[in-house]
């Protein structure tokens, strides 16, 4: 790697990070450039600058004297996190707006509107699937929206949400019906060139999300007290 952002050509350093984003290295667990290095087979180079560049990302911390470590994200890390979504995702729905729908928001669309189709005909929501399909939706806003930058940094928000909502093992059935219609609302602003009101949706759909999840981690805190 360059002393620039490492490019998605840059095998270790998304590789690593792929490990970090879907569980195989967990919040807290200890990395070693050795073990890096056997377990992706490269050098320990281009591992020590992955994890600088990781540590930049929020992913990994570095610890003088200890160690480095997949980030452990706190409750307040969890409001900041949304407090900068809802400023990035408000801005992607306007832009998005603003340049118009684009196929993969619509392709995604068409999902949520089947799965708001399945609960209303009273078949049970696959949670899972809602999930995944409302991700979907957050990253199609901001292909729309056509701006990298915008969309690189909600790319290392989106990763470190992750990680943070590791501590939620399961989403809310009736939370995920509602987001589900959420999502469908800021599409419909967002294909009829609203900016305004896309943001607005955006906002409200962001807060609501990130008050149940705190509450979620609030009780937990007590229970494990």
């Amino acid at each position: 790697m360059n002393q620039m952002q490492p490019s998605e050509s840059d095998e270790p350093y998304d590789r690593l990070r792929a490990l970090i984003v879907d569980g195989s290295l967990r919040p807290g667990e200890a990395l070693s450039e050795r073990s890096l290095a056997e377990r992706l087979q490269v050098g320990r180079t281009p591992i020590r600058e992955a994890v600088k560049w990781l540590a930049r990302d929020g992913l990994l911390e570095i610890v003088p004297m200890r160690g480095t470590f997949v980030r452990e994200m706190s409750v307040s890390d969890l409001r900041e996190i949304h407090e900068m979504r809802i400023a990035l995702e408000g801005m992607a729905a306007f832009l998005a707006a603003r340049h118009g729908s684009c196929a993969s928001l619509d392709d995604t669309a068409q999902r949520l509107q089947a799965l708001a189709a399945g609960v209303k005909a009273g078949k049970a929501l696959d949670v899972d699937e809602a999930q995944n399909v409302g991700w979907m939706f957050h990253d199609a806003m901001f292909e729309c929206a056509d701006n990298q930058r915008l969309r690189q940094s909600y790319r290392n928000l989106r990763d470190q949400s992750g990680l943070a909502l590791r501590r939620v093992e399961r989403y809310s059935a009736e939370r995920t019906k509602e987001a589900v219609l959420e999502h469908l609302e800021i599409c419909a602003a967002i294909q009829a060139g609203d900016g305004e009101q896309a943001r607005r949706l955006v906002y409200g759909h962001l807060e609501r999300a990130m008050q149940i999840r705190l509450k979620f981690l609030a009780h937990l805190g007590e229970e494990r007290a």
